[in-house]
């Protein structure tokens, strides 16, 4: 199905959004949300960018363990991934988001973005490796 998707890299602090084009060729990152457990700002927003980008999907990321288990973190992105599904009508699919902020960080760090600046992008360069790793195994 042709159309944009977003990737989400959900934490305890922050979610990570990325965009990808029209063909599903490329994903881009796009912003980072504040987390908001208790009343709900970051659905609202993601619902936000879903109507303003004509999203046809959401891909979350699922981080399972390294022993392909979930735990804790996983069950935080399926609760989040039942508040979208609640108020969106387009579906939320799940990627393994194994290792994708270790990786990101490297990358922004062999770039040379530290400190301060890293942590505001590293959740968007996760999102963006959830979203690529999505799309690539589609084509």
């Amino acid at each position: 199905m042709r159309g944009r998707r977003l990737g989400l890299d959900v934490g305890s602090v922050r979610v990570g959004v990325a965009l990808s084009d029209p063909d599903g060729v490329l994903a881009t990152p796009l912003v980072t949300l504040p987390r908001d457990l208790d009343g709900g700002s970051d659905v609202r927003a993601i619902a936000e960018l879903v109507a303003e980008h004509e999203i046809v999907e959401i891909v979350l990321g699922l981080p399972r363990t390294l022993a392909n288990r979930e735990g804790p973190a996983a069950e935080a992105a399926r609760t989040f991934g039942d508040a979208l599904t609640a108020g969106l009508t387009v579906p939320v699919v799940y990627s393994d988001e194994r290792l994708t902020t270790v990786v990101a960080t490297r990358q922004l760090r062999a770039r040379g973005v530290k400190g301060r600046k890293q942590r505001s992008v590293v959740d968007q360069a996760a999102a963006v490796a959830i979203l690529q790793g999505w799309l690539d195994s589609r084509r």
